[in-house]
């Protein structure tokens, strides 16, 4: 099975997560894409502090209705910092024979270098970057951190690159939506619709547990 994994805080999930996700799965032809709420991020502070339940509530109604999609708890059940490579390390354990692809935003892969033990991500699994609004990548090999830019080959005109370990990764331009997880908290906090920013479901979870009445 080919597996993607999308982590992050959801805080809330919304619709370019939800379109990020399906853009990756249609291009690449995977099987299941997989959401990783974070229990405890490590590249900054959780808004309002929002309980991991509250937020893996969301993403499970946010994916109910795709069958190609699921979401997981266990970096909650783990519990300390949410570093991806203990992520990745666990899925391979837990599924050896899938081949994953770790799905980040170009925003995050320009700042790759600041993930803890970063360079070992690549030699566990394939990366796909997915352009995200105000971080387009001209040169897949330029943004690579200087000190892991000799363990690649550029392919498919340098919209792929191979890592010496087998993996890959690819770099997607799609329909970049500016949709922000914060501007969502700050409607909801100040009583506005929440209408084709998020799911349906997630809205009503959002109305029904006054989860954001007081976060920024």
């Amino acid at each position: 099975m080919t597996l993607g994994i999308i982590g992050g805080t959801f805080n809330p999930i919304h619709i370019a997560h939800l379109r990020v996700a399906e853009e990756v799965r249609d291009r690449l032809g995977l099987d299941r894409v997989v959401f990783m709420p974070a229990a405890a991020p490590p590249h900054k502070p959780l808004a309002g502090e929002l309980s991991f339940g509250h937020r893996y509530a969301m993403v499970e109604l946010a994916v109910a209705d795709n069958p190609a999609f699921a979401v997981s708890d266990l970096e909650g059940k783990r519990g300390g910092t949410s570093y991806s490579i203990h992520t990745l390390t666990e899925l391979r354990q837990l599924h050896p024979e899938d081949e994953l692809f770790f799905i980040i935003g170009s925003d995050s892969f320009l700042e790759i270098a600041s993930w803890y033990r970063y360079a070992e991500l690549f030699a566990c699994c394939n990366i796909v970057v997915v352009e995200r609004p105000g971080g387009k990548i001209r040169d897949l090999m330029a943004a690579l951190p200087a000190a892991i830019a000799g363990e690649f080959a550029s392919v498919s005109n340098g919209e792929r690159l191979t890592h010496r370990s087998g993996f890959s990764v690819y770099y997607l331009v799609g329909m970049p939506l500016a949709i922000s997880s914060s501007a969502i908290r700050e409607l909801a906090c100040e009583g506005h619709s929440l209408r084709y920013l998020v799911p349906d479901a997630v809205a009503q979870y959002i109305t029904e547990q006054r989860i954001y009445e007081d976060v920024r």
